[in-house]
């Protein structure tokens, strides 16, 4: 921020993503598609980059070959002023071994802490869908004089088991307790039935940051996570305070996206989350042009409607071919849908082919799958299952080239 505190970005994007699988099975999961153009990483990357947070450094390991690459050739900043988004594998820099955890990465990587020499450190997660203006976070921090602020937002306490959990003091702003994905969750005050969930996002007093990395290596029982081990030390040390999210206001947002934020980690989380924003008025709406999403689109030419195409409630991305019919449906670049083929409340990832009149419906198709002509997905849940994985809500989702029956 010029004129300002300094502020490093650490993005943790090392996470394997498994409850994703199959979409997983061949990349990290901050490397999904997401939004027909996106990948999930684009969305915590622009919101600091929104921010006048200019130099990041996105910590990799979980097959990270796309994200490294995604990240190298997109996220190009103006090396004139020395800004930069670099990611950074695990590098083995504490001895042989890899990560042990969030905390454990970051403490393998203070050398970037150590050349950079920030005021306050951003540590943000890589895999949700929202916007947040991170500079307003900051100002509640350095006002009040905290060593750590943790982003929270309201969640309904039977889904708070998935989410670190926050106990706001009196003041609503001092945190009294933080419980890493609690069986059974204290509700509010006076809201039994709401939690604050942990959005994931830390920004930390450099020096509070580091000291509390150098005590939790030294436990031995420690997990070494964000949220499982630096939280609750910093808590029970009094310096953890929070910052509701319902207080971040994004410029160009309407009433009906204030607040917005999507963890997601399942297929139906996933599927619900593209949903979103195909319905007439969208819950997140990617075109906020006071506050892009960025990312490479790629080389492609716009999509083409031809022999009676027509696509209804739906994103279509660059380079698709619709000769047949879509409706509320993601589609991602390249995506060719034939005659008579129909595609029902779907997402469709990057060269998807969909042969003539085949049929598919709630379904995640991760990039190259082809859908033979007359082939149908979504229309027989029993068959579906035995061929293909079916998320607890009924979502049917193939990995990359999965050969469809």
């Amino acid at each position: 921020m010029r004129g300002g505190p300094s502020v490093l970005g650490i993005v943790l994007a090392g996470g394997e993503g498994k409850r994703l699988l199959p979409l997983t099975a061949d990349r990290a999961k901050p490397a999904v598609t997401f939004g027909g153009t996106y990948r999930l990483v684009d969305f915590v990357l622009s919101n600091l980059v929104n921010g006048d947070i200019l130099r990041m450094c996105v910590l990799t390991q979980y097959k990270s070959h796309s994200l490294d690459r995604h990240v190298s050739t997109t996220w190009r900043m103006s090396s004139l002023l020395g800004n930069y988004v670099t990611p950074v594998p695990a590098q083995q820099r504490l001895g042989p071994r890899w990560y042990l955890g969030s905390a454990d990465a970051i403490l393998q990587s203070l050398n970037l802490v150590h050349d950079e020499r920030p005021d306050y450190i951003a540590v943000f997660g890589a895999d949700h869908v929202y916007r947040m203006d991170p500079r307003q976070m900051l100002a509640q921090h350095v006002e009040n004089g905290a060593g750590a602020t943790v982003a929270g937002i309201r969640v309904p306490r039977a889904e708070a088991s998935s989410f670190g959990v926050i106990t706001p003091g009196a003041d609503g702003v001092q945190v009294e307790r933080f419980l890493e994905k609690p069986a059974d969750p204290p509700g509010l005050p006076g809201d039994p039935e709401q939690v604050f969930a942990s959005m994931g996002n830390y920004l930390f007093t450099t020096k509070v940051l580091v000291d509390a990395l150098h005590r939790d290596a030294e436990d031995e029982n420690s997990v070494h996570d964000m949220g499982g081990s630096i939280l609750p030390m910093l808590t029970e040390r009094g310096m953890a305070q929070v910052y509701d999210f319902r207080n971040n206001h994004v410029p160009g947002e309407s009433a009906r996206q204030h607040g917005y934020w999507r963890d997601v980690g399942t297929l139906d989380s996933y599927y619900d989350a593209h949903m979103d924003l195909i319905s007439p008025q969208p819950e997140f709406d990617l075109d906020n042009r006071r506050w892009p999403i960025y990312t490479h689109p790629g080389q492609l030419p716009p999509a083409r409607f031809v022999a009676g195409g027509i696509a209804t409630d739906s994103v279509v991305g660059p380079g698709c071919v619709i000769r047949g019919q879509v409706s509320r449906s993601v589609l991602s670049p390249g995506v060719v849908v034939a005659e008579g083929a129909m595609v029902q409340g779907s997402v469709l990832h990057h060269n998807v082919r969909v042969g003539r009149g085949a049929v598919v419906r709630g379904s995640i198709l991760d990039k190259n799958v082809d859908v033979p002509p007359g082939a149908t997905i979504g229309v027989n849940p029993g068959r579906d299952r035995e061929l293909y994985t079916v998320s607890k809500n009924g979502v049917i989702a193939l990995g990359k080239g999965q050969r469809v029956v």
